[in-house]
């Protein structure tokens, strides 16, 4: 009987207007996790030594598992822990594929760094690694606004090839604005960081929640500060092209659990 239910479960999150992100169980996706109903206490969950964040949605309790792009088919695990009971939940993780992107950057610096450039690349790491890992106890709202208006250009998870040489794939959602469009908090938070990083170029954090953390790259001016709280909808900054990209434009990114996740699985569907 257990699959029936995973599968009734998987069409039931399909087709229904949750506030929660939409199932996408594969990698780049996100697993929604039935916990049970609210009438009990809030569950705890966990994917091997990191916390997960846990939601109330039409009287139910919700996991929401972020799953690393280079997740292989196959099953995940998750340990909850309700009250004195504890369990372990099982995620089937499918395929899919990514297409293949090719992008020339006139400033070859921000394709092959010189040494000084690597050691300020491997100091803003720490920095960026560390908000990632950030868990805070509020529970998140993740019924997302876009950023800014425009239209959606570079995807999720697209496959980068830059002036010939592979590099990462593309972990967020690009948005294709010019200079000086705002770019507004998609829902509640607090700034976790602000700062111009060496690929990134003017970038804000936003601490949403148990491990929802949100970053906006390439910004040509910055209007918050660390720690500062911002509703939804609140101007943060502005579009602009600074740090590696190859114009004006809005690079949008989503972290859940320490993982960058597709944006897009965030927004209401058109």
């Amino acid at each position: 009987m257990i699959k029936p239910l995973v599968l009734l479960l998987a069409m039931f999150l399909a087709n229904t207007a949750f506030a929660l992100p939409r199932h996408s169980p594969v990698p780049g996706g996100i697993a929604i996790v039935d916990l049970g109903p609210t009438t009990q206490p809030a569950p705890t969950a966990r994917w091997g030594e990191q916390p997960l964040a846990v939601v109330r949605e039409n009287g139910r309790w919700f996991a929401l598992l972020g799953i690393p792009l280079d997740t292989l088919p196959g099953e995940m695990e998750i340990a909850v822990l309700s009250g004195s009971t504890a369990a372990v939940k099982k995620i089937s993780v499918g395929i899919k594929n990514y297409p293949e992107q090719r992008l020339t950057i006139k400033d070859k610096r921000k394709v092959e760094p010189n040494p000084d450039d690597l050691a300020r690349i491997e100091r803003e790491k720490e920095t960026t690694e560390a908000i990632k890992r950030r868990f805070s106890a509020t529970a998140p709202l993740t019924d997302f606004h876009l950023p800014a208006n425009g239209p959606l250009s570079s995807r999720f998870g697209l496959r980068r090839i830059f002036n010939g040489l592979p590099r990462n794939p593309h972990a967020g959602l690009d948005v294709a604005v010019g200079t000086g469009t705002p770019v507004k908090a998609p829902a509640d938070g607090t700034i976790a960081n602000t700062g111009d990083y060496f690929f990134n170029g003017n970038t804000v954090f936003i601490d949403h929640g148990q491990g929802l953390i949100t970053a906006y790259m390439h910004l040509s001016r910055i209007n918050v500060r660390a720690g500062q709280a911002v509703r939804q909808g609140e101007p943060i900054g502005a579009v602009g092209s600074t740090g590696r990209a190859t114009g004006p434009h809005l690079h949008w990114a989503v972290i859940l659990n320490n993982t960058p996740v597709d944006p897009e699985l965030f927004l209401a569907r058109p």
